[in-house]
């Protein structure tokens, strides 16, 4: 149940409330208190005051100790929570109306008794309470007139043990009943109207934790379909933005493990393919060599150079598939990087054909160069781009009749130098042309199922390194066109 984050808001905002609630009770009753005492003092002020001269305690300029007796007694009656002292001028308690053995202080501090006489409105003024060595209360205070000078001080304080007892009664029960209601209904209505706004805003977390449970149910291969990003179009505070990064995210990780699943299919067929590709010649140099050493002494010099040329082909069939394979893992694994240099592609793209011409020849096919010459400088590895042109030139040889003719033409589109190789020859099955450049993919070829082997592959790899472009279309007069687009030289890449 804590798990949720809703819940543990709640839990964190009913402590608060209930930490800020004792803290306002504290900070109430300490300020009730002080303005309780204020409000008592300022009440009587002048009670001292009045009582020495409403009380005739002074006879011709002495103090009359019978009308004290009597004012002690009065008072205790009518006014139980008034406690009246006698002080002299140097605070010691000469007389007093309360118990004798309640009294635990022999002077008071006159302190507080100055302050209070020379500034009347400043409240509240605490002085010594003389039954305890500790407390302090609000007094009232008035000098003592004599015939000569002061006598002292009558000290009447203002909410003695009668009070205090009264007040005691009155806040463990009616008070603190009414304050412990008050401050349940005020955390009441706070949790409920915080939980109300918790749950307001988490709601779009709540929405977008389904989101991420859902992704993660169907093995994050399904994209979200109410996406963040539909809904709240402005990213608006942090929850919106980490809607938006969801989506974003699971959109990548669900192509990533789909091109991951697709890699995976694609490496189990290029395994069994490649296993098949190089198990054929092995087992036909391997069947030829048996045939010549089990039949070595019945076959005649001529059958014996023709099996041991056979095997010898299949050898090197098997030998240039083996290195095909590891340049193209080496492509791949981008352990084999370009090295770019600036150069005249006409010259290249001429050389590769006066390379190929006398194997044209052999197969009665017209190898022809044609374009414009005056290409924009080539920026591209050199090597790399001449194994591009061997591998399209050897494959439109390959394909084309006899009889036919292959077309090499040299140009550029919008400042890019580019190559075109056509042949005449039954052209690329429509279904085929977006596997093409896929490794080992077997194609229909003039209604055989030939191979494709990895020359085309490497190609495309090669032209991608190099920031180039190999496309392959059909010509509308039969056969295909291949395109190398390379790019060109400027001076910022010298």
């Amino acid at each position: 149940m804590l798990k949720t984050l809703y819940t543990r808001l709640s839990l964190g905002l009913f402590v608060l409330l209930l930490a800020i609630g004792l803290l306002y009770t504290v900070i109430s009753l300490y300020t009730l208190r002080e303005y309780s005492a204020s409000v008592n003092q300022a009440l009587h002020r002048d009670l001292a005051k009045n009582l020495v001269n409403d009380q005739h305690l002074v006879r011709d300029g002495q103090l009359d100790r019978s009308a004290l007796e009597a004012l002690f007694a009065l008072y205790m009656t009518i006014n139980p929570s008034l406690e009246i002292y006698l002080l002299d001028l140097e605070g010691t308690i000469r007389s007093y109306s309360a118990d004798p053995a309640q009294i635990n202080r022999e002077r008071v501090s006159l302190a507080p008794i100055h302050r209070l006489l020379e500034d009347p409105s400043h409240y509240p003024v605490l002085g010594d309470d003389p039954r305890s060595q500790e407390r302090q209360k609000v007094f009232s205070v008035t000098p003592v007139p004599s015939a000569d000078a002061p006598e002292g001080y009558l000290y009447v304080v203002l909410r003695g043990e009668e009070y205090d007892a009264a007040d005691q009664v009155a806040r463990s029960a009616q008070r603190l009943t009414m304050g412990m209601w008050a401050l349940l209904v005020s955390l009441a209505v706070a949790m409920i109207a915080g939980l109300t706004l918790f749950r307001l805003l988490t709601r779009r977390l709540r929405a977008l934790t389904r989101l991420v449970a859902d992704f993660e149910s169907s093995g994050m291969r399904q994209t979200p379909t109410a996406t963040w990003r539909d809904k709240r179009p402005v990213v608006r505070d942090e929850i919106d933005y980490l809607g938006v990064a969801f989506d974003d995210m699971a959109t990548r990780i669900a192509s990533q493990i789909e091109q991951l699943t697709e890699k995976d299919a694609q490496r189990r067929q290029l395994v069994a393919q490649v296993s098949h590709d190089l198990r054929t010649p092995l087992a036909s140099m391997q069947g030829y060599i048996e045939s010549l050493k089990l039949r070595r002494d019945r076959l005649s010099p001529d059958e014996q150079d023709r099996f041991l040329d056979i095997a010898l082909k299949e050898g090197r069939r098997l030998s240039r598939l083996v290195d095909e394979l590891f340049e193209l893992a080496a492509l791949e694994a981008r352990e084999k990087q370009p090295m770019p240099e600036p150069f005249p592609l006409a010259e290249l793209v001429n050389d590769v054909v006066q390379k190929h011409s006398q194997a044209a020849q052999e197969r009665a096919l017209t190898l022809t160069l044609s374009g414009d010459p005056a290409l924009p400088t080539t920026y591209a590895d050199l090597a790399m781009t001449e194994r591009v042109l061997d591998n399209l030139i050897s494959n439109a040889i390959a394909y084309s009749p006899a009889g036919g003719n292959i077309k090499v033409i040299v140009g550029h589109t919008d400042g890019q130098p580019e190559v075109h190789v056509q042949d005449n020859g039954p052209g690329i099955a429509p279904k085929d042309l977006p596997h093409i450049f896929e490794p080992f993919y077997r194609g229909d070829v003039s209604g055989s199922t030939r191979h494709a082997g990895l020359g085309l592959a490497i190609a495309r790899r090669i032209m991608t390194l190099q920031g180039g472009d190999i496309q392959v279309t059909n010509l509308a007069a039969g056969g295909a066109s291949f395109c190398l687009r390379l790019p060109a030289h400027s001076p910022r890449k010298a």
